[in-house]
């Protein structure tokens, strides 16, 4: 695809109408073909006929992770034996929920991440090292694969973790391009340097990471990813965005203002609490409504996070709006001592101190009924023989250098905060336990 039949370089105007028509299509083919939507135009009174645009969508109610959950059968618009892959999301909000995938749909989504390493500057002659699992029901590994061969360029196959299994692939095959949490690059560069691998000095020249944040809201590179820059400016940083239920992922170009939309495979609204869409720019909980998807289409779903939709066109030349930085996701919000804070808050300063190998943060109820935070860490080995008082008092520092506020912060031993991180069930690592009676 290049520029003059790509929909995201067409006028403003243009791409509304072209999203309106795949919209207006969407609400036929939900009418016909999912139990659980005709339950709901019924139940509400809605016509689906007289859903003709985007504004219109405002009639119609949510859809949230809890109907998912309890209806998920119903949510099925395709016979089963049309459906050759199930997956399911990462359960970071509850339960995970099953989502079946047609061939059509498979074809989306390669279609999805061919657009999106496009946007981040991966071409077919390229060679991206995946660092992610294809296994254990994870939609966007495979996603991602397809959409690489899609794309024609080389895909190297790794799965996630093991530093010197990486190096030694990146030396081997010498990767233009990886993929992978962006946290785990500090790991690969301490790797490096331990090792004495000249990491300035090889193929690698692209990052694009992915379940992380990279930037702050206004695009400047977080506590994260500044120190990723600072211990490798040889290589540029991507950040993406995208979860199962969107079926999409949003990736950033090279002007690194935000997660380009694909208006051709999604709707999203910005959502403020009274349920309505907030102005341009401001932030809100991000709503989706998938165009195009075959076996399991969403209207309206509430996906928890928060963000805000840019409009501005882009220096890349497309018109297509954007999304922000994550700031959080609306469940996770935290009120420590009066001050509202998102897990990533608290991990872009843990991730930014030296001393610290792995962490977990547990927010739990305190006696007072106000939320209580506590920070546990595992210490890197040259630093054991530090007092750990005087650990905890520099990083608690940090965070009322950065967050004006500090949890508290418990030293154990890095072994059992790696079995916290990483059960044998999940496939992502855990770092945030939410204690609180939702």
């Amino acid at each position: 695809m290049n520029n003059s039949n790509d929909i995201e370089f067409l006028p403003v105007e243009d791409i509304k109408s072209f999203q309106e028509d795949l919209l207006r299509k969407q609400i036929l083919y939900l009418q016909k073909h999912s139990p659980y939507y005709q339950r709901m135009f019924a139940e509400h009174n809605i016509n689906p006929v007289d859903i003709r645009s985007i504004e219109d969508l405002q009639q119609l109610p949510f859809t949230d992770k809890h109907d998912l959950q309890a209806y998920n059968n119903d949510f099925l618009c395709c016979p089963k034996d049309m459906i050759i892959d199930y997956v399911t999301t990462s359960g970071t909000l509850g339960e995970p929920v099953t989502f079946g995938c047609s061939d059509k749909d498979l074809q989306r989504l390669a279609y999805n991440e061919k657009k999106s390493f496009s946007c981040a500057g991966v071409t077919k002659h390229s060679v991206v090292q995946l660092m992610t699992t294809l296994d254990k029901r994870f939609m966007a590994g495979m996603a991602y694969f397809n959409g690489l061969r899609l794309l024609g360029a080389g895909v190297v196959r790794v799965g996630n973790g093991i530093p010197e299994l990486q190096w030694n692939t990146i030396l081997r095959l010498r990767p233009d391009t990886i993929m992978c949490v962006p946290s785990f690059i500090l790991r690969l560069i301490d790797y490096a340097e331990l090792n004495g691998i000249d990491y300035h000095n090889c193929s690698i020249r692209r990052i694009i990471g992915i379940g992380e944040g990279l930037r702050n809201q206004d695009f400047s590179l977080n506590l994260l990813g500044g120190r990723i820059h600072e211990r490798w400016p040889e290589v540029e940083l991507y950040a993406t965005y995208s979860s199962t239920e969107m079926s999409a992922t949003f990736s950033e170009c090279k002007y690194a203002c935000g997660g380009h939309v694909h208006p051709e495979l999604i709707i999203v609204e910005i959502i403020g609490e009274d349920g309505k869409p907030v102005p341009d720019g401001e932030t809100g909980e991000v709503v989706v409504t998938t165009l195009g998807v075959e076996a399991m289409p969403l209207l309206r779903f509430r996906t928890g996070d928060i963000a805000a939709k840019i409009t501005t066109p882009c220096k890349c030349g497309r018109n297509s709006y954007r999304l922000t930085p994550l700031i959080g996701r609306k469940n996770n919000m935290i009120k420590l001592k009066g001050t509202t804070l998102y897990p990533p808050a608290i991990n872009d300063v843990l991730d930014n101190v030296e001393y610290v190998e792995n962490y977990v943060i547990v927010v739990r109820p305190s006696a007072a009924g106000t939320d209580e935070v506590v920070v546990r860490i595992g210490l890197k080995t040259q630093f054991n023989s530090t007092p750990t008082d005087d650990i905890i008092k520099d990083l608690k520092d940090h965070f009322r250098a950065r967050l004006r506020v500090a949890p508290i912060v418990e030293v154990y031993p890095t072994d059992v905060i790696q079995r916290i991180n990483f059960p044998a069930k999940s496939r992502k690592p855990i770092r945030f336990i939410d204690e609180r009676k939702k």
